[in-house]
């Protein structure tokens, strides 16, 4: 009986072996292929990791300090374009592009074009602006928006300012200022009545404690809307 079994468990292993060589013998050549993909996938990422993203990380944060002093000296030229020693806030974001600080400073670059009078400058370095600092992604979107008022392009200025007002809510005063300068854009700019009063009605809404809530009644008072209305 044991001998039956010993038969019977080599002749299922000699069945398993000879399946795998057929597997192999089929499908060998594109195993390899498939494997060798994953391995270049993998060792791309990697090499890209290690060599290139981390070390321009560390050199964009090493750049970007002097810019970071000239902002808190409001010392606006050189926040953007440097020194003869340190490069500027442009330069930075251009050479670092893709790298945290290398997006800061599209922001300091937006900040000191802004104060410049450089309205398109602003909007090269904001308008793919993105980071996960909620309080400074909306001043950027605020910032936009100015820019592109002061441009004459109303539909992205009232588009940035909503934007600026929806992005980080917990901060309920920047919030509430944005969405009021959207709604007054709206008003007096745009000229769209309906958004205006939508958007002075979300601010009783969900900022009623602010000074904006007391604006967004009086303007909503102008044009004939009461809490008694709604």
């Amino acid at each position: 009986m044991a001998e039956a079994k010993q038969v019977h468990h080599k002749a299922h292993n000699d069945d398993v072996v000879e399946r795998a060589k057929d597997f192999w013998f089929r499908h060998g050549r594109t195993v390899l292929i498939a494997l060798g993909a994953i391995i270049l996938v993998v060792g791309g990422w990697l090499a890209y990791k290690y060599l290139i993203k981390e070390p321009n990380e560390r050199k964009a944060e090493e750049a970007i300090w002097k810019v970071q002093d000239y902002y808190q000296q409001d010392s606006t030229k050189q926040v953007l374009n440097g020194d003869k020693q340190y490069p500027g806030a442009e330069k930075i974001a251009s050479q670092y592009s893709g790298t945290k600080a290398g997006e800061l400073a599209d922001f300091y670059a937006a900040t000191a074009a802004w104060k410049l009078g450089d309205y398109n400058k602003v909007v090269k370095h904001l308008k793919d602006f993105s980071t996960d600092a909620g309080q400074v992604q909306a001043r950027a979107y605020k910032l936009l928006g100015d820019a592109y008022a002061n441009l004459g392009k109303n539909s992205d200025a009232l588009s940035s300012y909503k934007k600026a007002a929806h992005e980080f809510e917990d901060d309920k005063q920047a919030s509430s200022e944005y969405l009021f300068y959207a709604a007054y854009f709206a008003d007096r700019v745009v000229k769209d009545k309906k958004e205006a009063i939508d958007l002075y009605k979300e601010i009783e809404k969900k900022y009623p404690n602010t000074r904006y809530s007391a604006e967004a009644e009086k303007y909503l008072g102008q044009a004939g809307v009461y809490k008694s209305q709604e």
